[in-house]
């Protein structure tokens, strides 16, 4: 029943789209069964003299199967549902009469009285006289991985509540000084988080005992409550999901199959990091859930200035000061580098600020042999 409320909802949502404005949904049932009914019951009345046979409308034989009507609904739905076919005009419309065939056709009481008396047998069960308009608005995808069995278009299913879980990731700062970030370094990270109990392996069951099948949701992890027309899947609230209890804890981690434990993580910087970087450090999280990989360890970079150097991606660029005898005759001038000091020839006639290129001189470009390129910014010193 809740399967069909939601094929009605969309198909009224299609068809209603191109017929009339979309009247507002008031949010009791009863108000939103009434603004449903009458608007299409009057429609389908007008339009009784040319409405097609149903079995033509999905393209299968008055002998088909119930699941080979169903496989073709899916076929025809997916093709005109308006949210995955917006060129066509009339896609609406086709959804719209695909739905209320099934409607009829996938019901085998509506459809043994459609093949014994037509249209006129079914008139007061057909399509849109029934209520329940709770998925408009809703996509494509989310009505129809309700109807088979989880399972939207393209093979994506809903993930089970007890299927195994990836662990937490966590994420550290450290502060680095300039050298450091330019030609990498080794630090040890002291964090405390989750490890698996070494006492019960993280099962949570106290040592000699075992989890349980959970009595509530028979091990599904979920429960399934009916409210009117629709079900709605949650979470088990027995087993919080897990689909199984531990009815003996174990004493160490009470029950939870972690604890809390310092730790020492060896982190290499690579060559050339900077400011605002995430390294990631895979599988240094917490602990995964029923068997799932443990989460990853993410350490944020921060740089702090130095009183020389400024960065530039890869280029570093340094302030020299320079005479003004050196700046109108040239010269050389003692530069400092980030691998020592060299010496630099200054042309005649330069200019204040004037900037010359040291290239290969720069930081070291991540997952790269590039470098680039020293700048040095003379700067001509005026005597007072």
């Amino acid at each position: 029943m809740a399967m069909r409320s939601v094929l009605r909802s969309a198909a009224v949502r299609a068809a209603g789209a191109q017929a009339r404005r979309p009247t507002t949904l008031s949010l009791g049932a009863s108000s939103l069964l009434l603004e449903h009914c009458a608007p299409f019951h009057s429609t389908r009345a007008a339009m009784e003299p040319t409405k097609r046979d149903f079995y033509d409308v999905l393209g299968v034989s008055r002998d088909a199967s119930k699941n080979d009507i169903k496989k073709k609904y899916y076929q025809l739905a997916k093709k005109y549902h308006p949210d995955t076919n917006k060129a066509d005009p009339d896609a609406a419309k086709k959804f719209a009469e695909a739905t209320e065939a099934w409607e009829i056709l996938g019901d085998d009481d509506k459809r043994q009285k459609y093949d014994a008396y037509g249209h006129a047998g079914v008139d007061e069960q057909a399509g849109f006289g029934g209520g329940g308009g709770g998925f408009h608005g809703q996509g494509f995808e989310d009505i129809f991985g309700e109807f088979f069995g989880g399972q939207g278009f393209g093979g994506r299913s809903r993930r089970s509540a007890n299927q195994p879980q990836r662990g937490a990731d966590i994420q550290v700062d450290i502060t680095l000084n300039f050298m450091e970030a330019v030609k990498g370094t080794t630090r040890d990270l002291n964090i405390t988080a989750n490890v698996e109990c070494d006492s019960c392996d993280g099962s949570g069951a106290k040592p000699g005992t075992r989890k349980k099948t959970c009595p509530t949701c028979n091990g599904s992890g979920v429960q399934i409550m009916q409210q009117g027309f629709f079900a709605v899947e949650t979470p088990c609230r027995r087993c919080q999901g897990e689909g199984s209890i531990i009815e003996s804890p174990c004493g160490k981690c009470r029950g939870k199959g972690t604890v809390k434990k310092p730790r020492t993580v060896e982190v290499k910087i690579p060559e050339g990091v900077d400011q605002g970087m995430n390294l990631r450090l895979a599988h240094q999280g917490e602990p995964g859930q029923r068997g799932g990989p443990s989460g990853h360890l993410y350490v944020g970079i921060h740089v702090l200035p130095d009183p020389f150097f400024k960065r530039r991606k890869t280029d570093v660029l340094v302030d020299v000061p320079i005479s003004v005898a050196q700046a109108v005759l040239g010269g050389t001038v003692v530069v400092p580098t980030l691998t020592g000091e060299v010496e630099m020839k200054i042309p005649r006639g330069t200019q204040p600020d004037t900037v010359l290129q040291m290239r290969g001189k720069g930081i070291k470009e991540l997952n790269s042999n590039r470098r680039g390129s020293q700048l040095v910014n003379l700067q001509v010193c005026i005597p007072k």
